[in-house]
């Protein structure tokens, strides 16, 4: 079973070692946690500015059921700067390109070389984009959110393997310590406080 994730400072050197495209692709997987196809297939009339949302399509997405993922303050500013450079090539080119993440308006196919040598690059040989599923879901776990809503943002269907993907670091375990220091002291000083 597969435990990778990415750190943001990690993921930050693998986007030094990406072309603008790429980047922005990989951003976005990083953000909402979409598979691969989700992302490559993605089009403009799937994401609402209004609402804040981008909708997946019932059929198009793994359990073949579509979700909604809001906009994080992150997302909007993403998508809003691909939507400017995209605005931009079509005045340019006098055309309309459908797709959210593309090269030159041409869809995305495929970036597995360009993601290996990436990783190689930044010192993470072997990580894989499907790793950006799990960082997003320990990052909700991180946030808070129940795992009811965050199976419904990532499109997971069982408890068992948004759990699986629920990965627990070093640092989570150094943080969790952290809180029980801060709890206790909290403790502490109530009980000194009650006694004098």
């Amino acid at each position: 079973m597969r435990t990778g994730f990415f750190e943001p400072d990690k993921f930050q050197v693998v986007l030094n070692h990406l072309d603008q495209p790429l980047c922005q692709l990989m951003r976005f997987y990083y953000i909402t946690g979409c598979r691969k196809s989700e992302g490559l297939t993605l089009q403009w009339r799937q994401i609402d500015f209004r609402t804040g949302t981008v909708l997946l399509d019932p059929g198009t997405t793994k359990n073949d059921e579509g979700r909604v993922f809001p906009f994080t303050h992150e997302l909007r500013e993403l998508l809003e700067a691909q939507r400017a450079a995209t605005e931009h090539l079509q005045r340019e080119k006098k055309t309309v390109y459908l797709w959210v993440f593309h090269r030159d308006g041409k869809p995305i196919k495929s970036y597995d070389g360009a993601w290996r040598s990436a990783c190689k690059k930044a010192g993470l040989p072997g990580r894989h984009v499907h790793d950006f599923r799990r960082t997003t879901v320990r990052r909700l776990e991180q946030a808070g959110v129940s795992r009811s809503v965050g199976m419904k943002l990532t499109g997971h269907k069982t408890e068992s393997v948004y759990r699986r993907y629920a990965i627990v670091s070093k640092s989570d375990l150094e943080e969790a310590a952290r809180r029980l220091d801060t709890l206790d002291l909290e403790g502490n000083d109530r009980k000194l406080a009650s006694k004098s």
